[in-house]
């Protein structure tokens, strides 16, 4: 009986990076999309994420055709390079690199003609798409990318704020198994009111299977230090419902 006024676990002191241990969303690889601008500011955000307590980074550059056309050559030859960057400098991070695909055509092209995604780990892909208004034919795409075998990881989804107003089609999307990804940034506030509220909505519907950073410059990481320890996230990590320690 007293269990129904059991209240959460108080929100206090700074978040725990360490109990995650792994950033599987970030932006560090230097001059291929709008995150770290050459090697030695990639070096700089490495250094930060270490220091917070990752001990493997899983780099994520844009694939937005429009903007970033990333390839996995041009990606593995960036991440070649910090890589030998990162060992000359003596940091102990672990590093590996897949990409955050914008579902638009050049996706659909690649799934049409069976060419391989970039994978966070196995079968993960991580997928975003419009944050300024609803596309029609996401849905497609992403039974697309499982029909083909791969698990999208939904990024960011307390990101598309137009989702304010019709939450059904997060239901939707984990209905169909897709996995989704909370920016930690969301929980400071740092994209704005709405962010935050989705982002708290989420996490009480028990939604969010990965963590990620989002990192792209040295604003992102100061913000990050800021981060304070949330009930309702810790009681996911807690239960093993989040799955940053598998990858």
């Amino acid at each position: 009986m007293f269990n129904l006024f059991r209240k959460s676990k108080p929100s206090t002191g700074p978040f725990n990076f360490e109990q995650i241990g792994v950033d599987m969303h970030s932006h560090i690889l230097p001059g291929i999309d709008d995150g770290a601008r050459d090697i030695e500011n990639s070096l700089t955000l490495i250094r930060g994420l270490s220091n917070l307590g990752f001990r493997k980074l899983i780099a994520t550059p844009h694939v937005m055709w429009d903007m970033y056309r990333n390839t996995p050559a041009t990606i593995n030859e960036q991440l070649r390079i910090v890589k030998e960057a990162v060992a000359a400098e003596g940091i102990n991070v672990e590093l590996h690199a897949a990409a955050e695909y914008f579902l638009d055509e050049h996706v659909e092209d690649q799934l049409r003609n069976k060419k391989p995604l970039l994978t966070i780990e196995g079968n993960k892909v991580l997928a975003e798409f419009s944050m300024a208004f609803p596309s029609l034919n996401i849905k497609d795409l992403l039974f697309e990318m499982q029909m083909q075998g791969y698990q999208p990881i939904i990024a960011h989804p307390e990101r598309y704020v137009y989702l304010q107003r019709d939450k059904t089609f997060y239901d939707e999307l984990k209905d169909t198994g897709c996995l989704f990804q909370l920016n930690l940034l969301s929980l400071t506030g740092y994209y704005g009111r709405t962010v935050n509220e989705l982002a708290q909505y989420l996490l009480k519907q028990g939604y969010y299977d990965l963590l990620g950073t989002d990192l792209h410059h040295q604003g992102h990481l100061d913000r990050l230090n800021t981060l304070t320890a949330n009930s309702q996230l810790t009681e996911l990590i807690e239960q093993g419902k989040i799955l940053n320690h598998t990858l």
